[in-house]
């Protein structure tokens, strides 16, 4: 170790002579503990603007770069053997770049021919590693650009632009149309499938959906299909296109489908595929239900239709809604949806609890909808359709950082799955890709 690093505190010849006759780690805790005794002495902290990691990292980086243009010459700088080697040392250059802790201030050596590519700071690299983390997960729960350069001067000290953030926002485009394209497992168990609002300003301002597929793979994982941005309502026609594109990226079969009642949309996944489950969403029924009742008697009502869903099969449910519509047809309007939504809600009936209790709703892409739902309310509305996008892709790719939430889906679709291969015989034993 033969540089000696200089900042506010300087690491001496002797230090550097410690550190190189100990093998173990504890050379490095005691030139550590003399640096920050160092700092404390001076008024220097830590972090933060001129601090302690800063300081020690301009040298560092300096260090390392200087490193790299000895190995790329094959002398160090000074050395006369290296007058006649055909490329030389050519000065340096100084560029801030952005990093952890913060804006660093470095001299950049060059050669005179300029074939020395750095690999530590590249040329023309205004970011290190772990700075395009620092924006796109803000970004990910839906700070704006100007949001993001506040949070990373006030925390980071550092000055990054509106224009920076965004081209670091931009890189995600990219993984996200491959993301979009890739192919899928030839089936699924079953696949959820809603709608997500969000308000374009593309003239004035309006709501448009964001439509998203969640699969269940046949090991149980959660598996996000894919997102389309829609114009206009949410309408059945659009999702055939969805699934549509599903299946020509290898879908070719699902043995449910989880929907909303959306008018249209059973005939359009059994366009597709003609084999699967078309279940409605309960919990969308309910909610459907609230929209035409007062709100004091949501509870009753729910209540009231409690026995419906819970019964043991279709005649003993039906005899529980003919009770319902006796008690509440003072709200002609829930019976009319409830029989409007017969045929599609009955299907989970004839399942055991097993299965029941995974497919009679939405929730498992409930949970996703309110990830995105919080990233897009932060946001409040977007200049046009692939900021959008690019928002909602940001906020489902930061879903699960520590690994856990698969876990507790494997865990918790085990028993489903296995109710699911002795349900449909065979049909999960297609190849996937």
């Amino acid at each position: 170790m033969s540089t000696v690093i200089q900042a506010s505190t300087e690491i001496d010849l002797e230090d550097a002579a410690v550190a190189r006759k100990k093998p173990d780690n504890s050379a490095d805790r005691e030139l550590v503990a003399r640096l920050v005794d160092r700092a404390r002495a001076e008024g220097v902290e830590p972090v933060g603007e001129n601090g302690l990691l800063g300081r020690l990292t301009k040298p560092v980086l300096e260090s390392a770069l200087e490193g790299e243009i000895t190995d790329h010459l094959g002398y160090d700088k000074h050395q006369r053997s290296g007058d006649d080697s055909g490329n030389t040392h050519n000065g340096s250059r100084s560029k801030t770049v952005v990093t952890d802790v913060g804006p660093v201030e470095i001299t950049a050596p060059r050669d005179r021919d300029g074939s020395f590519e750095p690999k530590i700071v590249r040329k023309r690299q205004r970011r290190l590693s772990g700075v395009d983390e620092m924006v796109i997960s803000p970004a990910a729960e839906g700070l704006t650009t100007g949001e993001i350069c506040a949070h990373l001067a006030e925390v980071y000290g550092a000055d990054v632009s509106k224009q920076a953030i965004s081209a670091i926002t931009d890189k995600v485009l990219d993984k996200m149309a491959e993301w979009q394209n890739r192919p899928l497992d030839a089936v699924y168990p079953v696949i959820f499938i809603d709608a997500v609002h969000v308000k374009l300003r593309e003239g004035q301002v309006a709501n448009r959906p964001i439509y998203v597929a969640m699969a269940v793979t046949v090991d149980g994982e959660r598996d996000i299909l894919g997102l389309w941005a829609g114009d206009g309502g949410e309408g059945a026609k659009f999702w055939l296109h969805v699934l549509t594109e599903i299946k020509n990226r290898g879908v070719a079969d699902a043995l449910m489908v989880v929907c909303d009642g959306l008018k249209g949309l059973p005939r359009a996944i059994e366009t597709v595929w003609p084999q699967a489950v078309v279940q409605t969403c309960v919990v969308h029924l309910l909610r459907a239900s609230f929209r035409h009742a007062a709100r004091r008697h949501w509870d009753a009502i729910a209540r009231a239709l409690k026995p419906v869903c819970t019964a043991p099969a279709e005649a003993a449910a039906l005899e529980r809604f003919l009770e319902f519509a006796e008690v509440w047809g003072g709200y002609p309007a829930i019976v009319k949806l409830w029989e409007n939504a017969w045929a599609e809600f009955v299907p989970f009936l004839n399942f055991g609890t097993e299965i029941r209790r995974v497919i009679c709703s939405t929730n498992a892409i409930e949970s996703v909808n309110a990830r995105i739902r919080r990233a897009v309310k932060a946001r409040g509305h977007f200049p046009n359709e692939q900021a959008a996008l690019k928002c909602v892709y940001m906020a489902i790719m930061s879903l699960d950082p520590t690994g856990k939430g698969r876990k507790r889906w494997v865990t918790r679709w085990k028993a489903a799955l296995d109710a699911f291969a002795v349900t449909f015989d065979g049909r999960l034993t297609l190849t996937t890709r």
